[in-house]
């Protein structure tokens, strides 16, 4: 099997699995059930969400989970209904509320509790929910999501979560849809005294309870459910503090005991992604909660303050280079891609996850600018055009909304290569960069639509981007430049187009580059001399056909 072919096949099963799965699954025929899940029902849009109290015992011999959530929250507008996420086999055991125990209607996986109190607007309440169970384990996570119970070389649990897009009510009661982050949170997991438990934010306690542990994790920012961990291990901590742009930024690796030595050389690329980050996006978001990566059975995933890695200790994506041009093996791809969704999911989160373009297109893009930062522009092109192969075009990038609903998988490198030719259109690295930290400072700590982006970009840049947007994120038509040459003219123009698309383009006549402007109709370039050759620039992501 050709070098090629391999790592492309890497890729595609890749996003087969989470086709399979939790992620970037294709759906026409949406149920109840999916509405309960995506959209923003009554019975949770009359109350925000303030503070979380996960406090949960895990049994990983009976692999098994028990506790409660209590759930702080402001009364928006009076009702007497709240729906609480959490799926099967886990169980929601009783809701009490001043002291008394409510009602509860079971519905799948949303939980309807009635609540006897009344809910004055702007009111602080609280409600503690209970709940136990063997949640749904994973069988190839992160992709088809739940709690991986695993063992590690030396016999000892090796145990983590992650539910992108499945959910975090896989595993705890939440209120499980991602328009509503919560302010603020604590994390309290017991588990058998020999082993550690590493959660978002920052260890505030551990208690010695008998043969057991309980660690108390403090969550000082807003978080998004599915950003909320536990990973539980024989783990063993080194650390560092970073000079970032915001001050003193502690950075702390939980490792596998026996993997310390080869973490502490090969972790190096945590604080260089960190360096290269900031430069274009501004400061890390969550100095409050410091950064954690945290070694887990599985890939990884980009839990906030709480990355987990997987990735065996190797540059690339297991070994591999997705772009094909070699560079992909300056970094680790897990370090570099899942820290930068500290930056693209967790400080700007989409509110409907058919927007995760916002997520996933940001961050594939963010590896070349890891690449840009340290080896020079041209590395990081190549690399972004390189991920091109990866591209299957298969469904637009944007899923279906209110229903729970992902785009195609190619939001990662079909969207990385739309910002890579949404660059090319400004004509301006200062004022790109400039682009980049807008958004995370305009969207701070934020979840936003698709629209919002869109709009935030068309201001910026100073150009309408409608039509650019709707035909990269809303079609799968990839934009076709047709020409033909006749003596010193040169006849253009696009086709595969959406009506309206009219995006420049910078080509090379004669070696002699230039832009032109085509649309749907025939357009004509005279050139000063006999055209031999037009070459189109390979940093816009579209497609040419010579007539």
């Amino acid at each position: 099997m050709s070098f090629f072919r391999s790592v492309v096949i890497i890729f595609i099963v890749f996003i087969s699995a989470s086709s399979n799965a939790q992620l970037l699954k294709e759906k026409h025929n949406f149920t109840r059930q999916d509405t309960l899940r995506g959209s923003i029902t009554p019975e949770r849009e009359w109350w925000d969400l303030t503070y979380y109290h996960l406090d949960i015992k895990v049994n990983p011999d009976e692999k098994f989970i028990a506790g409660k959530n209590t759930i702080q929250y402001k009364v928006l507008k009076p009702n007497s209904k709240m729906q609480i996420d959490l799926q099967p086999p886990m169980q929601l055991t009783k809701a009490i509320q001043n002291g008394k125990a409510l009602e509860i209607t079971h519905e799948g996986n949303a939980h309807f509790i009635t609540l006897e109190a009344v809910q004055d607007v702007d009111a602080i309440n609280t409600i503690d929910v209970y709940y136990e169970g063997n949640p749904r384990e994973a069988v190839r996570a992160p992709w088809d999501g739940g709690v991986s119970w695993k063992k590690d070389s030396n016999g000892n649990h090796f145990i983590a979560t992650s539910c992108q897009g499945l959910g975090a009510s896989v595993w705890w009661p939440c209120k499980d849809h991602m328009y509503d982050e919560v302010d603020s949170m604590l994390i309290s997991v017991n588990v058998p005294d020999k082993l550690t438990n590493v959660s978002n934010g920052r260890l505030r306690l551990v208690e010695q309870i008998g043969d057991t542990k309980t660690f108390h994790w403090v969550v000082k920012n807003p978080i998004n459910n599915y950003g909320v961990n536990i990973n539980i291990a024989d783990y063993v901590n080194f650390s560092e503090v970073y000079d970032g742009m915001a001050g003193n930024l502690d950075m702390n690796y939980y490792v596998l005991r026996d993997n310390l030595e080869q973490a502490k050389e090969h972790f190096k690329d945590a604080p260089k992604m960190m360096k290269a980050f900031e430069h274009w996006f501004g400061q890390y978001p969550f100095y409050r909660d410091g950064y954690k990566l945290v070694e887990v059975p599985y890939l990884g995933m980009e839990h906030q303050s709480s990355v987990t890695y997987g990735n065996k200790y190797k540059k690339g994506y297991l070994g591999s280079d997705l772009s094909g041009t070699g560079w992909g093996l300056k970094f680790d791809f897990i370090i570099i891609h899942e820290s930068g969704h500290e930056w693209f999911a967790n400080n700007i989160t989409n509110k409907d996850i058919a927007d995760m373009w916002v997520h996933e297109s940001f961050t594939a893009y963010s590896e070349s600018l890891f690449l840009e930062y340290y080896y020079g522009k041209k590395a990081g092109a190549e690399y972004v055009i390189g991920t091109r192969r990866t591209i299957l075009n298969d469904r637009p990038m944007i899923g279906h909304y209110d229903v729970n609903h992902e785009g195609s998988g190619d939001m990662y490198y079909k969207g990385a290569n739309m910002l890579h030719t949404l660059r090319q259109l400004i004509e301006d690295d200062d004022k790109w960069r400039k682009i980049l930290r807008g958004l995370n400072t305009t969207f701070y700590h934020q979840t936003v639509s698709s629209k919002q982006i869109e709009d935030y970009l068309s201001e910026e840049t100073g150009i309408d981007l409608t039509e650019f947007f709707n035909q990269y994120l809303r079609t799968t038509k990839v934009p076709t430049l047709e020409y033909k040459f006749d003596g010193n003219n040169l006849k253009y123009r696009w086709t595969n187009i959406i009506d309206g698309f009219d995006m420049p383009v910078q080509i090379k006549v004669n070696d002699t580059e230039q832009w032109i402007f085509p649309k749907a109709d025939w357009n004509a370039l005279e050139h000063n001399a006999t055209i031999e050759t037009v070459e189109l620039d390979k940093d816009f992501y579209i497609k040419s056909k010579a007539i």
